[in-house]
Formats: C-alpha cells, structure tokens, sequence
C-alpha cells in the first residue's frame, strides 16, 4: 500500500465574450478545478483510494514575458492510498502534475518483477497521453 499527497495545478482559460459574457483567467482556472475535483470525487479510479482533496491553495497567476501572456493556475491536493507504485503513474503523467509526498512506506523496494511492472505502466500512460494529444490537436 502506498499513501501519497499529490499536487495537480489545474490551468485556466479565460473566455472573452460580449460586455457581460467574459470570464477571468482566474475564474476559468477555478472552473477547471472544480471540474476535475467532482471527477475525483464520483469516479473510482481501480486500485486507488482517494482519501483526502484540498482545494484551499489560492489561485495564481505566472507571467510569460516573452509572449507577454498571464495564465492562471489553481491547486489541488489529492491524498490518495494506492495498491502499487504503479497505481499512482496515472497521476504523475498529468500535465497538471507538480509534485508527489510519498508518505507511506518509508521505504519501498522493487524487484525485478515490480520494477518491469512500473515501467511498462510508466510507458504505456505515456503512449495514451501522446495518442490523446494527437486526436486533440489534429482535428
């Protein structure tokens, strides 16, 4: 069993529309959020166990000054209990990824087994993500 704090930034996209029909970066980041949290909340996920989302991080805002561009960002912390290591992959693939808290165990030994195990999971979400990428961006 592992047990880890998981933090995912959920990016924002703001929306401009008529006089009364826009929306802030800020705003959009918070809509992407709260969409994501309903998700991790009402579907299961095999072989882990959410125990814990926090959304009380604060929205934020990062400055490209190359492009001269500002993009909203906001935090969710995910407490989960996974069965393996490679139960928590799907989570560390995602673009929204920014940092994973082992808690439980405080050491964790692979052998040969577990480790191919690990690594075929790790390259196929990465395959799954590049399929997803490219019917996204060929349409």
């Amino acid at each position: 069993m592992i047990k880890a704090k998981i933090r995912l930034d959920f990016k924002g996209k703001g929306k401009p529309g008529r006089l009364f029909g826009s929306r802030s970066l800020e705003q959009g980041a918070e809509d992407a959020r709260e969409h994501s949290v309903t998700l991790f909340r009402n579907v299961p996920l095999q072989g882990v166990q959410i125990d814990d989302i926090d959304v009380s991080g604060a929205v934020y805002t990062v400055v490209d000054e190359l492009n001269n561009t500002e993009t909203a960002y906001a935090p969710v912390v995910l407490q989960v209990s996974a069965d393996s290591l490679e139960e928590v992959v799907p989570f560390i693939v995602r673009p929204e990824f920014r940092k994973i808290e082992v808690i439980e165990p405080d050491k964790v030994e692979l052998g040969r087994h577990n480790l191919e195990r690990l690594l075929f999971r790790l390259a196929e979400e990465t395959i799954n993500y590049k399929r997803y990428l490219d019917r996204k961006y060929s349409q």
